[in-house]
Order: C-alpha cells, then structure tokens, then sequence
C-alpha cells in the first residue's frame, strides 16, 4: 500500500476511534456503565474487594505491586515446569532458571522483550496461560496508572484516587477482551495460524524434501500483542512471519490497534478533566513527533543502503531492502516499525539492524523521547502527564507565577515526582549501558563491532528501560549479563515511573482547583503544545546525544552521508 494512502487511512480510522473509544473508557472508568456491575460483582466477592471503596495513593501502588509480583511469580512457575504441564504437543523442555526471570519480568511489565524464540522454547500452555494472560493484564495495569493520575486532576480535596483492583478488572473485560476478540476474529479470517493441533510435516515432492512446520494458537496472541502494545510475538520472526501477519490487511490492522489505546486516552483524559481541548492538545503533541519520526525514516529506508553502496552496489532503486518485508515494502515496513518502537510495543515487521543508520536511529530516538508519542496504552498517557507538569513548572518560571495545572497548583513536591519519573528511564538506560560496555562478555556478545556495535547494546537497553521489547538484532542477549540486567531495566523502567505517577496523583488529587486568571498559562492551547515539544525535545537531547553520537549518527557520518 501507498505510503500515502496508509498513513491517511490510519488517520481517519483512528480520528473515529479517538472520539468514540476515547468516550466509551472515560465512561467504563467512571463507573457511568451500570448495566455492567452484574458481570463484574462475582469477581469482587472472589477477591474480597469492595468497588465502591476508593484506595489512597500508596493503598494503590501495594495492591499494584503485590498483584505484578504474584503474576512474576506465577509466569515464572510456569515456564520452569512447562515439561510437566499439558498442551505441550512439541515437548518442549522447562525454561533454564536465567532465561524464565527475563521472561516472566519482561511480560508482567508489558516490555516482552523475548530472548528465546518462541516456536522453539515455549509450550502452548506458556504461550496461553503465562504469557498472553500478562499481555491482557500488563496492559490492563497501565491504563489503570493513567486513569489514576487524571483522577488525580479531576478529584478535588480527595484522599483517593480509584481501586486498583477495580481499574484492573474493567480494563480487562470491558476495553481489552472485546476488542481483542475481535481483531482475533479478523487475523483468522485473513489466515493467521489458530490451532492446539501441534506441528504440521510437509513433504515437497519435488524435492524430495520433508519440513516440520510449527503452528499454535498464534491469533489470538497476535490480537492483544498489538492491542495492548506489548509485542512478544508467538514466532521468532514477530511481525515478519505469515503465520502472525499473513497479509497488508493484518499488516494495517496490527498498526491500528497498537495506536488506538495510547491515543484515545487523550480523550478519555479531555472528558474526565472536563475539557476535552485538554486532551486534544497532548494528542497534537503526540502526533506531531510521530507523524516526523515515521516521515524521517520513510525518506531514509527509501534511501541506498550505504553499505550496500560502499560495496559498489549503486543500483538500489526500491529503497533499502534489506531485511525489510518484502510482501509489504519499504514504506509499510517503516510506518509499522515506527509505530512499534513508539507505543513501547517492540512488535516489528523486517529487521531495525538492517535500516540505514538514520532510520535505525529514528526508531532508537523515538524511545528515548520516553515512549509518549504516543506510548504504550497507558504509560504514554501518564508519561506525558508528568512532561507536561514540567513543562507548566517552566512556564511559570518564565513569567514569575506560580505554576498551575488545571487547576492546581504545581508545587515543590508535585515538581520533584514529575522530575523523578521523567528521569529514571534515561539514568537506568545510560547507567546499564556503560555497565555493559565495561563487562567482556556483554561486549563479545555483539555482532558488530564499533559503532554499530555500541548501537545494539544501547537500543537494548533503551527498548528494555522504556517497557518497549523491540530489538536492533545483532546482539546475542541470551545469556546471564543480558537476563539479569534486562530485567532490571524492565523492572526500573515500569515501576521507578509508575510509583512515582501514583503519588503525584496522590498529592494533586488532595488539592483544591484555583480559580483561572489572566495570568493564568493556558494548557489547551498550541503554545503549551510547542513548549510541550520542546520540552520533551530538550530532555532526550541532553541527556541522550552524547550516546547517539557514539553510535547511530557515528556510523552514519563514516559512510561520508547524512541522509
């Protein structure tokens, strides 16, 4: 498809769905649904919770804790006794102990930064009932941090900021299942693999050869992959594989629902603040930096590959094909790679290792802006939240007023949990990184030496750190250093942001509204958004351009090139 023409059709589809999906989870998050209390009330018995009782900050961020560290432990159960568990058809052996706690920490994070390939690794019964469970319910406890901070916005002189345990379950049901199902649907119909059958054994009689092909329920995972921006993909081969993604309707359809959450949220955020231009001014934000990341790399992957050309290859008049999927093209290739490394859903359909230095860049820099533009279902939205807190602090600065947000006041306090969680994802990645870099074995693990090299240790850490679980490839990350450090990466870069986003919802949510003045610095306007911009420009340069330095654009300036 047209570059063109699927970008316009991303746009009017997903115009639609911000206004409408948007509407519908500002309502199921607000309890105006009352006809669905019947299917939620038994869920509450079991677990012991009262849904009309609200939960202060920390009575939030324990039940979240609790629930993400019960799920690691049972995740990790899972794939350490997968041999003796049914729905094992290819017998696949128990996950090595190492191997296992990456795994279980990068689902239950939502990262699903995958260090095994999964045809070859993991038991229907994993792939089912650890795995794609943590892909609903990952998901499902980022909307509900997002939903609590703009409760935190919303509520005045409160002590509460919702119910953990009631957020989780209606994002789950209401919002997640449903759609999933859907698309479950559409992904069979277009020939995606679903099926408990085991293995298929092909003989090609014109050759005289025999090929074991592996199936699974495959469809359904590939549903809630992108839905819930999470990415760990059934195959090895991800995006890429025709048993996942078998044609440019699956291909768009993957593009759409890993955007449509972390945008509608904008509106959901508009309608439950009460204004709706509140939102629509982080929406044009984040569409901006996506709409020039995705155009940037379009323009270079349709590029010469300069190692192609520097090997006297000249003559590349289709763009930079190389690892690229080949069914779909350069252009589609690059919109879906793009749109995956900026929802922190790390799903890819063609190689981030054989893109031009700068397209490999875009999708690195994109992550490094904090995964909001637009984020992860969820982690974008109060991710943005707490730019934009910064953002209106320097405002108020500028014009010697105290900073206000909606209504309330941006103090001290308010101030250093925004600065906290905006800073923790760039410290955890530079830090972990120069660890790497000093460690030989993490070095020699590298495919590539020099400044490629230093390029696919960076981009893991980074896609690890932003929750993100895409891979540059080239890096043999399947050992101790990168099992134990990865997920230390995952965990930091999950909860050092979300612990700090609870209680800024917390202290906001305590806070009566200021009246507005003419003084006051309007937050729906396109000045707040430029500022916005520059804001989250400014932070990812400063802190990330010394890095990028040494690695992408080092090795786009020695082919002699800069586009």
């Amino acid at each position: 498809m047209d570059a063109v023409l699927e970008i316009a059709v991303l746009v009017v589809a997903l115009a639609i769905t911000w206004r409408f999906l948007g509407a519908y989870m500002a309502d199921v998050y607000s309890g105006k649904l009352k006809w669905l209390d019947t299917v939620e009330r038994p869920i509450y018995r079991l677990l012991g919770v009262d849904p009309k009782g609200g939960q202060s900050w920390k009575r939030y961020g324990a039940s979240l804790l609790i629930f993400s560290l019960v799920s690691l432990l049972i995740t990790y159960l899972i794939l350490r006794v997968q041999n003796l568990l049914p729905l094992n058809p290819a017998h696949m052996k128990a996950v090595t102990p190492a191997l296992a706690f990456n795994t279980a920490v990068s689902f239950v994070t939502n990262t699903n930064w995958q260090n095994y390939a999964g045809e070859q690794t993991m038991s229907y019964f994993s792939q089912m009932a650890a795995l794609a469970v943590q892909q609903f319910v990952s998901a499902a406890v980022g909307i509900a941090v997002a939903i609590a901070l703009i409760r935190g916005f919303s509520n005045r002189g409160s002590s509460t900021i919702g119910n953990f345990w009631v957020d989780l379950v209606r994002g789950v049901l209401y919002i997640l299942l449903p759609i999933a199902a859907l698309a479950t649907v559409i992904f069979v119909g277009e020939g995606a693999v679903q099926t408990l059958s085991g293995a298929v054994t092909v003989h090609n009689v014109l050759n005289n050869a025999t090929q074991t092909i592996p199936r699974g329920p495959v469809a359904s995972m590939e549903a809630i992959k992108q839905l819930g921006t999470n990415g760990g993909g059934f195959f090895n081969a991800n995006g890429a594989s025709p048993f996942e993604n078998p044609t440019p309707l699956t291909n768009l359809l993957s593009v759409y629902l890993l955007l449509a959450i972390p945008f509608s949220l904008t509106y959901t955020f508009g309608k439950m603040v009460g204004s709706v231009r509140q939102g629509l001014a982080l929406l044009g934000v984040m569409f901006v930096f996506f709409i020039v990341w995705t155009g940037i790399t379009i323009i270079a992957e349709h590029g010469a590959n300069p190692a192609l050309s520097a090997a006297g290859l000249h003559s590349q008049s289709v763009g930079n094909m190389v690892g690229k999927e080949s069914r779909f093209g350069t252009s589609s290739s690059a919109i879906y790679n793009i749109a995956s490394t900026q929802t922190s859903t790390g799903s890819v359909d063609s190689s981030m290792d054989s893109y031009t230095p700068l397209g490999g860049m875009m999708a690195l820099s994109g992550m490094m802006l904090g995964e909001v533009t637009p984020g992860g279902v969820g982690s974008g939205m109060y991710t943005i939240l707490l730019f934009a807190i910064v953002t209106v602090f320097i405002a108020g600065l500028m014009v010697g007023r105290t900073p206000e947000y909606l209504g309330k006041k941006i103090q001290a306090k308010e101030m250093k949990l925004a600065s906290l969680g905006v800073l923790v994802m760039p410290i955890t990645v530079l830090v972990l990184t120069g660890v790497a870099m000093l460690v030989p074995s993490a070095t020699d693990a590298t495919l590539n030496k020099g400044p490629h090299g230093f390029t696919e240790i960076l981009y893991a850490f980074t896609s690890q750190a932003n929750n993100n679980g895409s891979a540059f490839a080239g890096l043999s990350s399947n050992n101790a250093f990168y099992n134990i450090m990865g997920a230390i990466a995952m965990w930091l870069g999950r909860f050092g942001v979300i612990v700090p986003s609870l209680a800024l919802a917390g202290t906001l949510a305590s806070k009566g509204v200021v009246p507005a003045s003419s003084g006051t610095f309007k937050t729906d306007s396109a000045l707040f958004g430029a500022l916005l911009i520059g804001v989250i420009l400014v932070v990812g340069a400063l802190t990330f351009f010394p890095a990028l330095a040494l690695g992408p654009l080092a090795e786009e300036f020695s082919k002699g090139r800069l586009f």
